[in-house]
């Protein structure tokens, strides 16, 4: 009877490869539309580091008393008031809809759909910026930071500015305690072995005495063979 391979044991989805979901603060989801009006203001009261996510968080403290969290904008502080709402300010770390931020404004954490909480460009340092606006279709066209342009519901929010902790992957790994630590914080397997240096019953590609290729897969492999080139165009060298 063979052993359980590793693709198979993480695809089973037991605690050793799930993210403890009790360390993280929060979702960071935006407070319902009808709960902003035309302006809502808050504080910045604390700034709190999430394991879960590569950016700092920012406590905010809302006028009616009550506490949100959101994904920090680079240059904020301790102090700082930001604006939520239709009539919010075009100032860093506001929220506004897609249709009120001028063209060529970098912004963050945009909804795909008015009202779900903010989905896209919430990574460290990244930022996305408005193209154009479309009044007939009500569409906002914005560039991500992968440069592909996207067409959005006008009426979906996003916060301006710059999403903190920009030039992380900058400062090297000099020990390998530093990244065992990184990967421990979300449950990810560190380190990891190639599966074509590993014995046959480990893996697909282990056993043989010389490194060779592998075949490709299809997306319907199912788990413990999913593994290599998967549902590749190309490999191998190019043809002339």
């Amino acid at each position: 009877m063979g052993k359980r391979l590793i693709p198979q044991r993480r695809g089973r989805g037991t605690p050793r490869y799930r993210s403890p979901p009790y360390r993280f603060k929060a979702d960071l989801r935006y407070p319902p539309i009808k709960d902003c009006g035309e302006k809502t203001s808050g504080q910045v009261t604390e700034l709190i580091n999430d394991p879960r996510r590569s950016a700092p968080v920012a406590r905010i403290l809302l006028e009616e008393f009550s506490d949100i969290m959101i994904i920090a904008p680079e240059g904020i502080r301790v102090g700082d008031w930001i604006d939520m709402g239709e009539k919010a300010k075009q100032d860093r770390g506001n929220i506004l809809p897609l249709g009120r931020i001028h063209v060529g404004t970098p912004v963050y954490n945009l909804e795909i759909k008015p009202g779900d909480g903010g989905k896209l460009v919430r990574a460290s340092g990244t930022s996305a910026y408005v193209v154009s606006h479309e009044d007939d279709s009500n569409l906002t066209y914005v560039q991500l930071p992968s440069k592909k342009t996207i067409a959005i519901n006008s009426n979906a929010r996003a916060t301006i500015g710059k999403v903190a902790g920009g030039g992380r992957k900058e400062k090297p790994f000099v020990h390998a305690g530093q990244a065992f630590y990184k990967h421990k914080a979300r449950n990810k397997l560190y380190p990891r072995t190639s599966g074509n240096a590993m014995n046959a019953v480990d893996h697909p590609h282990g056993g043989g005495r010389n490194p060779h290729s592998r075949p490709s897969v299809t997306h319907h492999t199912p788990p413990g063979a999913k593994v290599g080139h998967i549902s590749s165009k190309k490999t191998g060298r190019r043809k002339r």
